[in-house]
């Protein structure tokens, strides 16, 4: 048989198959499909007084909306980019519903900061962020927790500001007795935080240690809800988890209305927050770190539930080094291997499922042809 022609027998049979399933799907996907990570997540709560944040789920019926468009609720949704830095209280004290310059200028800084495609537009990649858990600190110039982009990645807090100390550098924290979580026993919660500080003690040249709570900590740690006297007020289940202030405020605060785990295993909650990643994120604050827009770096302000992101990336150990300077025991060569070798095993798992696709295909073409 001419190769041609198998050829055409096999487009043939393609075509036909295509228009099959085609056909047969028609009834099954809407004409837009939303992706999954827009869904809202429903989750049973610790407290019956607390209040889901269903504000910000709310804004995924702005998908698509762009310059021009007037939607009921938007006003809600330049709330949330003047909280984070991005746009400024109008003259009136008052936002509009319509989706104005400014907002568009807003959403293009917002889209620069955080890594997204740059199209000036609420489209599904950034409406996905917008909705998703994360750290309360500003991203941009602030009145309370300003920060600035010194380089295309890493940011810091305006003023540059770290901490001094005589060399060698020990930092100290603690516990606040009275604002902590019952479900998670202390000696577990203290392990955690000091695996977090030792992510960043291995990479600078400081220590940290921690201390009773009458002892005046550098750093201070504690749950609370809502309105708890510091200006950042805390939102209910997901939306901003913690937050943490510059150098040297040291304090460091935690919704206490989230399902905090360190095991996933057994906190079965769809909604359950990793306490180590969101710690280990707290700390760079703490240390004088603002956002990474390297969406894989623990300094992007965003943390989906039921993930963990532990491992320092090397956005986050530059920033934090032009800070303080490197430990000397610390190596960038053996931080590339474990990168390079990470990408690697993606690299490999695109490659198999290709692969994978490829030999399917032949195999149809062969069964067809014979």
């Amino acid at each position: 048989m001419a190769i041609s022609t198998i050829l055409f027998q096999t487009f043939s049979y393609f075509s036909f198959l295509s228009v099959f399933f085609l056909c047969l799907s028609s009834r099954s996907f809407p004409a837009r499909l939303i992706p999954d990570s827009v869904t809202v997540i429903t989750t049973d709560t610790r407290n019956s007084t607390d209040i889901h944040n269903f504000t910000w789920h709310d804004f995924t019926r702005f998908l698509d909306a762009g310059k021009g468009s007037q939607v009921n609720g938007m006003s809600e949704l330049k709330k949330y980019f003047n909280h984070f830095g991005y746009l400024p209280v109008p003259s009136t004290n008052n936002f509009t519903d319509i989706f104005d310059a400014q907002l568009e200028s807003a959403v293009i800084a917002y889209q620069t900061n955080l890594g997204l495609p740059v199209t000036g537009k609420l489209d599904s990649d950034t409406i996905s962020t917008i909705i998703s858990p994360r750290c309360g600190v500003g991203d941009t110039a602030h009145k309370k927790t300003g920060i600035f982009h010194v380089t295309r990645n890493f940011a810091y807090f305006y003023g540059k500001p770290r901490w001094v100390r005589q060399t060698p550098m020990i930092l100290t924290y603690s516990f606040s007795p009275d604002n902590m979580i019952d479900y998670i026993s202390i000696d577990e919660i203290k392990r955690v935080f000091k695996r977090a500080f030792s992510r960043w003690a291995s990479v600078i040249p400081v220590s940290f240690r921690e201390v009773e709570d009458n002892e005046s900590p550098d750093i201070k740690i504690g749950w609370y809800r809502g309105d708890h006297g510091d200006g950042e007020p805390f939102d209910g289940v997901l939306g901003v988890l913690a937050h943490a202030f510059s150098p040297e405020n040291g304090r460091f605060h935690l919704d206490a209305a989230e399902t905090w785990t360190v095991d996933f295993e057994k906190v079965k909650s769809k909604a359950a927050i990793d306490l180590e990643s969101v710690a280990t994120h707290e700390i760079g604050h703490i240390l004088g770190l603002g956002h990474s827009s390297i969406k894989e770096a623990v300094m992007y302000p965003s943390l989906s539930p039921r993930t963990k992101k532990l491992d320092l990336k090397i956005d986050d150990v530059e920033g934090v080094q032009a800070l303080y300077g490197s430990n000397p025991n610390f190596k960038f060569s053996s931080l590339l291997e474990s990168e390079n070798s990470s990408n690697k095993g993606v690299g490999t798992k695109s490659r198999t499922s290709r692969w994978t696709i490829s030999l399917v295909v032949a195999a149809l073409v062969l069964f067809l042809c014979t």
